[in-house]
């Protein structure tokens, strides 16, 4: 019984942390926008340690801590893009944690791992379309034309980039973590 409370506790500790390191992230390293012009998309790893608690706890566990990223990054940094942001960050990259949290789950391999995050981008990249031509033209004011006319240029590729950059690093990093975390008996084994 004292190990199980043991691991509860690492695991909330490591999962605020997480929230913690996601958050910190979008004010340490700089936003870069690839795309001139649409300079509003930024892209940033905070759905990097997201990613990483997912794979560390499961599905369930990476979309709430995706929730607290999400709800703290649109009343913090993305405070102008409001409710409305929280939920279309919270949507897309509940797509790439549910799909590649879901992936590893089931085979726990770095092949599942690499599919999970391969297919989670495209589920990630193709939500951000409807997301974009709902929210977008519906709450921000923007003509439908223009944002469909934006699909192609910009925000598929946009999506692609960070979803699969933000899928590289977590893959280069999470090993390595999983494999500290589980020496210092901080991590359930097998998890």
């Amino acid at each position: 019984m004292e190990k199980n409370t043991k691991y509860n506790v690492s695991k909330m500790a490591q999962m605020a942390m997480l929230v913690a390191i996601s958050i910190v992230s979008l004010y340490v390293v700089p936003l870069v926008s690839f795309f001139p012009s649409a300079p509003y998309l930024q892209y940033d790893m905070a759905d990097v340690p997201v990613l990483i608690g997912t794979m560390l706890f499961g599905p369930v566990s990476g979309l709430l801590i995706l929730l607290l990223v999400s709800i703290l990054q649109g009343v913090t940094i993305s405070a102008s893009s409001g409710w409305v942001g929280i939920v279309m960050h919270f949507c897309a990259s509940g797509a790439l944690v549910l799909v590649a949290g879901l992936i590893y789950k089931k085979w726990k391999t770095l092949w599942s791992l690499i599919l999970g995050l391969v297919l989670g981008s495209l589920a990630m990249t193709a939500l951000m379309v409807p997301l974009n031509l709902f929210f977008t033209v519906r709450f921000f004011g923007v003509a439908f034309d223009a944002v469909k006319g934006m699909l192609l240029p910009v925000i598929i590729p946009f999506n692609l980039l960070k979803a699969g950059l933000n899928s590289l690093i977590t893959a280069l990093v999470f090993f390595p973590l999983r494999s500290i975390l589980l020496k210092l008996d901080l991590l359930r084994p097998q998890s």
